[in-house]
């Protein structure tokens, strides 16, 4: 069994990453954003306690998405491995994802940060936003926003990763085969 946790600034191709290596090692792809739309899109109890929160205008407990995670987790007994995309974005967030990991006898595995220059990362998302329609990804201003967030609380995580001997970093600039082929490294390393 091998669980990741895929990491890098918006943009730096972590959902289409986590696409191909789902599929490449057999593993859960648990995208924290799809779980929340998935949640609440379809009332469920956590989804209805996260929608709570969201129309105030508050952050979402972490309890409440530990707990979705478990549930995504619970769902998919006969998985290889998981990959958590977007999920955990601070060191607090990082120690209850190790003891829900615990609490099944899993754990982390590796912390594969993709990494890019600010400024080919602002050049994707605009290109995205034009075919996404994101909102938040049509607005240079709103990007560097993003960015500045994720280097407050996500960077930190470099350093809680660091410290267990898991965090690797890759090269998020090429083909999706050349950052496939880097990805994949690493995670041949570990078995």
């Amino acid at each position: 069994m091998i669980n990741l946790v895929l990491f890098g600034k918006p943009g730096a191709g972590k959902g289409t990453q986590a696409n191909f290596l789902k599929e490449k090692y057999d593993l859960k792809h648990i995208s924290t954003g799809d779980v929340f739309r998935f949640n609440i899109k379809n009332g469920t109890e956590l989804g209805t306690l996260a929608k709570s929160f969201i129309d105030k205008g508050e952050l979402v407990p972490d309890q409440v998405t530990i707990d979705m995670l478990n549930a995504e987790v619970e769902k998919n007994p006969e998985a290889k491995g998981f990959i958590f995309d977007g999920f955990p974005r601070t060191n607090a967030q990082a120690e209850a994802l190790d003891c829900l990991m615990e609490g099944k006898n899993m754990m982390i595995h590796a912390t594969i940060a993709l990494e890019a220059n600010d400024e080919i990362l602002i050049e994707r998302l605009l290109e995205r936003g034009k075919i996404s329609g994101r909102s938040d990804d049509q607005d240079e201003s709103k990007i560097r926003n993003r960015f500045e967030e994720y280097n407050e609380k996500t960077a930190p995580l470099i350093e809680f990763y660091k410290s267990q001997g898991k965090f690797h970093s890759v090269d998020g600039i090429g083909s999706i085969e050349e950052i496939t082929g880097r990805l994949s490294k690493v995670i041949e390393a570990l078995q």
